[in-house]
């Protein structure tokens, strides 16, 4: 299915970094002063997941904090599965990369001429930078103009990664990577980009459930890609659901960030009465599988739709001073949050698993990173400690950089060009949208907050026939957006319920009704896709492993 294509036409690079959130831009602002840069963006560059983060960047800044305080808060919110070293990793440079932004010109928001610092579930201290509550926006903004103005940086948009190129294409050695094809879905052609080192920064894959706050770019491509081309993946049944997103029908996916509770907001049932004690003494500060998990409980028990976050007890200053974008987007729905509780209702919101890298960032193949949402480091064991994901992108954007340019830029490679003369234009794109449709709902229904292995089994036989569905049209019709995407959604989903099903126990985010108690001994669930292609010493995981 390939064809000799010839290099002369062939967009070539350095670097060729997927996405365009907070990880892609790290990387490639420290890369660009000695690195052609291209970088590619299924969409507009500002629509990642970065650009959506309310709350900030947990750093260590205060002088009441400590790096082994918020080692400890990570590590007890990942219950048992976070690695240590990688935590620790991470923690020590938060306050380098917070300062990094605000060389920049991130204009985090102050109190009294000093950063003004907030507290969000599982924080033990007052530690996450912000800016009001759009931090994500204002992170984005900035380095978003740095991007564009590097003249070694070539952004790409409307371009969608369908696969990555490995040796095989090329005769060559399978465990290495050099570059990918992309759809430009402005002018319908796939293009080869061919490039020294690969950098995946795509984000997750909520976009898997049928209720997320992620935007619709999360539709796992990054993960999915890694796999196809011989990486192992960890962790992925833990999928962080966010236990409070905006319920109202005409509101899509809009997140109301952790800081509200981290500020005083409670939650109350449709009477009025606060809940969250009962479920733990932390009350609304608990970690957020415990949050989501009672409002799920309370939700099924009583029959609602929805339970409340009330803030209003707060003066309406405070609240339009620091959550001005929540304020004014609930007003555009007729709710006055300094008067009134908002209906809120969990959501997916985070992949905490993904594909398997070292603290270089570096995957299993030769020449490819993982960075941010898409990876799995050891940082966020079975539940994301809040605010420690944009730190994540930060650090390890930096790591993998700094790898790439210790090493010698390896030369491109003349690559085959995408074949499509073998394949028509699709008859029934309908069958593309029920298939998406038909996914999300049986993985909301079946692989949600709560589980059990019947549900899980029912979810794998459903991801079969879709999966034998979505291969045999992928074969015979021209690749598009939404089956490149689907494509990619079905194999996470499957991932994610394979996964799953290994997990004997309850741990973090993953709550199974059949085997409701925590083992002893905390293991990873690692798969892979093909142990042959491993490269020693490139990715290690933790020696706990299991694989399958």
């Amino acid at each position: 299915m390939m064809a000799r294509k010839p290099p002369d036409i062939m967009p070539t690079c350095d670097v060729l970094i997927i996405g365009s959130g907070l990880a892609a831009f790290t990387t490639a602002l420290h890369l660009a002063d000695s690195r052609k840069i291209i970088l590619l963006t299924k969409r507009s560059l500002a629509d990642g997941a970065s650009q959506w983060a309310q709350g900030g960047i947990a750093a260590v800044v205060s002088a009441e904090d400590s790096v082994d305080i918020h080692v400890q808060d990570t590590l007890r919110a990942g219950a048992g599965l976070c690695d240590e070293a990688a935590t620790r990793f991470v923690v020590e440079q938060s306050r380098a990369m917070a300062d990094w932004l605000i060389s920049l010109g991130v204009p985090f928001s102050q109190e009294d001429h000093t950063l003004h610092l907030t507290r969000e579930g599982g924080h033990s201290r007052r530690r996450v930078l912000h800016v009001q509550d759009a931090t994500g926006r204002a992170i984005q903004t900035v380095l978003a103009k740095q991007v564009m103005s590097h003249p070694n940086i070539t952004v790409m948009e409307r371009h969608l990664a369908i696969d990555l190129i490995t040796g095989r294409a090329i005769g060559g050695n399978e465990r290495q990577v050099f570059g990918a094809y992309a759809l430009d879905t402005v002018n319908h052609q796939v293009r080869t980009f061919a490039a020294g080192s690969t950098v995946l920064a795509t984000g997750g894959a909520g976009k898997v459930y049928l209720y997320t706050t992620n935007p619709d770019t999360a539709t796992g491509d990054g993960i999915a890609m890694a796999w196809r081309a011989g990486c192992r993946v960890g962790n992925m049944e833990f999928i962080q659901f966010h236990p409070t997103c905006l319920y109202h029908p005409r509101a899509k996916s809009f997140l109301i960030s952790e800081a509200v509770r981290g500020e005083g907001g409670m939650l109350k049932l449709p009477s009025g009465e606060r809940f969250i004690a009962q479920h733990d003494p932390r009350g609304e500060l608990a970690p957020r599988d415990i949050v989501a998990r009672a409002i799920d409980f309370e939700m099924k028990k009583r029959g609602l739709d929805h339970v409340y976050l009330d803030i209003s007890h707060r003066s309406a200053e405070f609240i339009l001073e620091h959550f001005p974008t929540i304020y004014q987007r609930c007003r555009e729905f007729g709710i006055d949050i300094t008067r009134e509780p908002i209906p809120v209702v969990p959501a997916a919101h985070y992949t905490c698993g993904g594909v398997a890298t070292d603290l270089d960032a570096r995957t299993d193949l030769a020449n490819l990173y993982a960075v941010g949402e898409v990876s799995f480091t050891g940082l966020h064991g079975a539940n994301r400690l809040a605010s420690n994901s944009l730190l994540e992108c930060l650090v390890f954007g930096r790591a993998a950089a700094r790898h790439i340019l210790a090493g010698t830029p390896a030369p491109s490679a003349a690559l085959p060009a995408w074949d499509e003369s073998r394949v028509t234009d699709a008859d029934e794109e309908v069958v593309i949208a029920h298939n998406w449709a038909e996914l999300r709902r049986f993985m909301w229904d079946y692989v949600g907050i709560v589980r059990t292995t019947k549900r899980l089994t029912r979810a794998a036989r459903r991801i079969r026939l879709l999966q034998e569905e979505i291969d045999e049209y992928y074969r015979h019709f021209r690749v598009s957006h939404d089956l490149i995407e689907l494509r990619n959604l079905v194999l996470t989903a499957d991932l994610i319920v394979r996964s799953a099903l290994l997990r004997h126990e309850s741990r973090g985010l993953h709550y199974s009704r059949d085997y409701p108690d925590t083992m002893p001994i905390a293991g990873n669930t690692v798969l892979n896709p093909r142990p042959d292609l491993i490269c020693p010493g490139v990715c290690d995981v933790p020696p706990d492993a299991y694989e399958s």
